[in-house]
């Protein structure tokens, strides 16, 4: 174990940056994704063996549970800063504090998260417009998937820990082993056993629950101040305020940007259930792509907070440059694909030639323009990585999420449409990037 977790760190302190990016950020956007897949697993096999109805189920709760989550997942970005910042300064003591702090804080945020989504999934449901005869099928596998977030939490935070340390590979070997269980325990509770809804969802579970319990292994294996010992677990005032003063802008971030796009699920629900799943069915692909142009976003994040605690500020600002660089190139290779295959690549959730068409309204508009969103999260991240989490997040705060909710409110009613809808997200990611730009370039003056 020693020897595995030896070869998969990775010193970013030193060393040629542009290929060090690569090896750190693919393996996160092949984790996000593997990630999604089980989500994608959910809805294809829904798709095919439990009908339209179903599949429609599946996806209304996509925003919903991103909704739910995305505060503690945003509290793992602080513990992932903390990690870095402390790995820089050579604190060793801090690591250590900052794991266990960190393991304590993902456990009671799962079983937060476990309570509202089990005892409140109706209440929510109902109050995004989900459609009545979806409502019982929706509200039935959010509670389900709901069960396993005690898991879905310790992953997350682990695997910040880890990245804080440039391991981003077992993160992933990981996730390649509970997708394809969860492929697999989809197959047989939905196609052999006809369970729906249900089956995806406990398949789920049980996914979160083997990759959650691995990472939990690997440190209390791991040597030196990574290592997790029980006598040790407890939340350290300090640390906790640090992991908060950066994880707590982000997280509120992730729960604005989540709650507008709550606000254009509804929206996309009052069009009827074919568009819901036409919308469900794409934004799979638009997650794929969205994961690795933010894996750029980890990596900036990572080699910024190491080199932000060593003060080797020089090597910050190549590292964002070079983030943007390969994140940009590989982000439109990937849109342009998507583009160029998209109803091909659509008939693996559904054989509906309306719901085909409607979805590739999503491919063309939003999949297609995704690399414009790498300048947002990668200069995003940099200021995270020097721990000034609060002005990103209250820029795209006021700038995404509030025009994609004033669009709501003022231009959808007059321009009813899937499409009329789907033009606001390039419309949203241009506007933010130029004021997060200018913050940025404020923020490096004031360095030098």
């Amino acid at each position: 174990m020693t020897t595995v977790a030896a070869k998969t760190n990775m010193d970013m302190l030193n060393g040629p940056l542009g290929s060090k990016i690569l090896r750190f950020a693919i393996p996160i956007a092949l984790s996000s994704i593997f990630q999604q897949m089980f989500n994608l697993a959910d809805i294809a096999v829904v798709g095919r063996f439990a009908g339209d109805k179903a599949l429609a189920a599946v996806g209304a709760n996509t925003f919903v549970i991103n909704l739910l989550i995305n505060l503690f997942v945003g509290l793992s970005v602080g513990a992932n800063v903390v990690v870095a910042n402390s790995i820089g300064e050579k604190s060793y003591r801090s690591v250590t504090r900052s794991v266990h702090t960190s393991v304590m804080v993902s456990f009671f945020s799962g079983v937060f998260l476990s309570f509202v989504g089990i005892f409140f999934a109706r209440p929510i449901l109902s109050l995004i417009s989900t459609p009545a005869d979806i409502l019982d099928m929706a509200e039935r596998y959010l509670q389900l998937y709901f069960v396993g977030m005690p898991f879905v939490m310790v992953y997350n935070f682990i695997a910040a820990i880890l990245r804080g340390k440039g391991d981003t590979k077992r993160p992933l070997y990981v996730l390649m082993v509970a997708g394809a269980f969860n492929v697999a325990l989809n197959l047989i509770l939905v196609a052999g056993f006809d369970m729906g809804v249900s089956g995806v969802a406990i398949a789920t579970v049980f996914a979160n629950i083997i990759s959650g319990i691995t990472l939990f292994y690997f440190l209390l294996h791991e040597e030196g101040p990574f290592k997790l010992q029980f006598w040790k677990l407890r939340v350290t005032p300090l640390f906790f305020g640090r992991i908060m003063r950066v994880g707590l802008p982000a997280g509120l971030q992730g729960v604005v940007f989540s709650f507008s796009n709550v606000c254009l699920q509804s929206a996309i629900n009052s069009l009827g259930s074919l568009t819901i799943a036409a919308s469900a069915a794409a934004l799979n692909y638009e997650f794929v792509v969205y994961y690795w142009l933010n894996s750029f976003s980890h990596a900036c994040v990572t080699f910024v907070g190491q080199n932000y605690g060593a003060k080797n500020f020089d090597r910050c600002r190549r590292a964002v440059r070079w983030t943007i660089l390969l994140g940009c190139s590989s982000t439109l290779v990937l849109s342009a694909v998507c583009c160029l295959f998209a109803k091909p690549m659509l008939t693996v959730f559904t054989s509906n030639a309306e719901i085909i068409e409607i979805g590739a309204i999503r491919m063309y508009v939003v999949v297609g323009l995704l690399f414009i969103n790498v300048f947002l999260d990668v200069l995003s991240g940099a200021l995270r990585g020097m721990g000034k989490s609060l002005a990103p997040a209250l820029t795209c705060m006021a700038g995404v999420c509030g025009i994609r909710i004033a669009w709501v409110i003022f231009v959808f009613p007059k321009y009813k449409s899937f499409a009329s809808l789907m033009v606001v997200y390039p419309v949203s990611w241009v506007a933010t990037i130029a004021v997060i730009a200018g913050i940025y370039i404020y923020t490096v003056r004031r360095q030098k």
